[in-house]
């Protein structure tokens, strides 16, 4: 399905960019509303999106290609489908409320934090969306400044060392996916079209090689463990808003990566690697939850909290069947819903009482009952309890993992027992514990702008836990066309290709990919 005409995506691209430059010659109050105008203008362009979606057409909608260089010839293409479209509005929808987070939090530079704020939601947005690799790499890479300047300029006491831990690590991982793209430039027919290079076939070593490399860019973003270690400190660290752009999209990118290029580009390397991914992301789930109940500090423990749920993310998606791969996208959205409301939440008590920490945070419920009220429901919903959204995609999560081992759901459970653990032990002192008198005259409840902040994001949480159908099923097609995809014999004979040489196109047919094919 192509655009019609209009060009939909062009425009979310667009608008946080007229946005940004505007931002140069407005005073600060008005900068921070033409921010909020130019976010929610995107809301408003994106939300026709889910209702002109086809659930039942597996190829690209909304396309639009266009010639940008002749040789090496690279398109500005762009296209969503049932993986992508609940990404890109979960990112716009997130956008608006970052910057009504920052509205009194930002008080210095507040031009250039707008400005960073629109700049980096046209690069996440561009990142979901684009069909070619090298549109998709400038996009990729186009995040890091605003990110690192985010952190570095309206950070806490050690910003700088948290902004540049995150933009090494980060920037090592795409260098690697850079070799990578042109690797699969040359190999697969000297193109850069990100669906062409789908329908690729590649040598066994090479995918292996390619693998590691997309492994290297993508697990760094996620992050996944032992790759992590930049994602507590970047959290802590950043400005409320920088937290939650961290936390519901940023680390999205990586989760993306794996199902966008790894598993339908490189798919008998993707199951070769299934073993240590699972490993690997189980571990993360226990490790990051272990570490979470550690936590004095409430931005801490949320950032942990990520490791642990961003592994039922990654779990999902490499045990290669439909209901694992359809939990994680499902998950992505969850946690990005939830955790981000977690990280305004401590942004807004921090405005209160200028500490993070549990100790300093305790006995909430008396003194700011709204507020305790929102932050219980995302809690809940982070521990997965039935009726939120977090439960329906760690349940398709589990479904896929126990039709591929048994053993690894009885591990990757154990996440959940452990999420309970530090999530009710946090409320138990933050909202029902006894508050400190020096603190009592700070803790007001939320206002007005607040409520608009927090309300939506429970709306959300309620809405995907009880109806997630709409979601899922506009999933369908899109991660059927991919198991599919990977169900074919995708190894090219290494006799057939050089470097330089283009690598056929077409798959060679091969039988169907079982459930019971992919567990063993």
């Amino acid at each position: 399905m192509h655009s019609g005409g209009f060009p939909w995506l062009s425009l979310l691209l667009v608008l946080p960019l007229v946005g940004a430059a505007a931002m140069y010659v407005v005073t600060e109050s008005t900068a921070r509303w033409i921010a909020l105008a130019a976010t929610l203008a995107d809301l408003c362009i994106a939300l026709p999106l889910w209702w002109l979606f086809d659930p039942q057409a597996s190829q690209m909608q909304f396309t639009e290609h266009v010639a940008w260089i002749t040789a090496p010839p690279i398109y500005y293409s762009l296209g969503l489908d049932g993986i992508s479209l609940p990404l890109v509005l979960m990112t716009v929808a997130i956008m608006p409320l970052c910057v009504l987070a920052s509205w009194t939090a930002i008080t210095t530079r507040v031009q250039g934090f707008m400005a960073m704020l629109l700049i980096m939601e046209t690069a996440m947005v561009g990142v979901f969306v684009a069909l070619d690799f090298v549109l998709f790499y400038i996009f990729w890479e186009a995040m890091l400044i605003p990110m690192y300047l985010l952190i570095g300029v309206w950070g806490g006491p050690n910003r700088l060392y948290a902004a540049i831990k995150f933009f090494l690590y980060t920037l090592a991982g795409s260098v690697l996916l850079l070799v990578a793209i042109f690797a699969l430039y040359f190999y697969g027919g000297h193109t850069f079209d990100i669906l062409a290079l789908s329908q690729g076939t590649y040598p066994a070593s090479l995918q292996m090689w390619l693998f590691l490399a997309f492994f290297a860019a993508f697990a760094v973003k996620v992050p996944m463990f032992p790759f992590h270690t930049w994602l507590p400190d970047a959290h802590v660290e950043a400005p409320t808003a920088g937290s939650v752009i961290l936390a519901s999209i940023l680390l999205k990118m990586g989760t993306y990566g794996f199902l966008r290029f790894s598993l339908p580009m490189l798919p008998d390397a993707s199951r070769s690697f299934t073993p240590m991914m699972v490993a690997l992301s189980i571990v993360a789930i226990i490790y990051g939850a272990y570490m979470a109940l550690a936590q004095v500090d409430l931005k801490k423990l949320i950032a942990y909290s990520s490791v642990s749920h961003m592994g039922f993310v990654t779990l999902g998606i490499f045990v290669l069947n439909q209901q694992g791969i359809e939990g994680a996208v499902l998950q992505m959205v969850n946690h990005g819903i939830t955790t981000g409301a977690l990280f305004l939440c401590v942004g807004m008590i921090y405005e209160r009482t200028h500490s993070r920490l549990i100790a300093d945070n305790v006995g909430l419920a008396s003194p700011m009952p709204q507020y305790a009220t929102l932050l219980v429901i995302f809690a809940l919903s982070s521990l997965g309890l039935p009726g939120t959204n977090s439960f329906v995609g760690e349940f398709l999560v589990l479904v896929g993992t126990f039709l591929w081992s048994k053993v690894a759901t009885a591990f990757a459970s154990l996440g959940i027992i452990l999420a309970a653990a530090y999530i009710l032990w946090m409320i138990q002192r933050v909202v029902f514990g006894v508050p400190l008198p020096h603190q009592l005259t700070k803790l007001k409840d939320l206002n007005r702008r607040e409520l608009a902040t927090l309300v939506p994001l429970a709306l959300l949480v309620f809405w995907i836990g009880l109806f997630p159908n709409p979601l899922v099923s506009r999933m369908h097609q899109s991660v059927n066309g991919m198991i599919a995809s990977m169900s074919r014999t995708k190894v090219a004979p290494t006799t057939q290709l050089s470097a330089g040489e283009a690598a056929p196109l077409l798959a060679d047919g091969g039988q169907p990919l079982t459930t019971e094919g992919i567990s063993r």
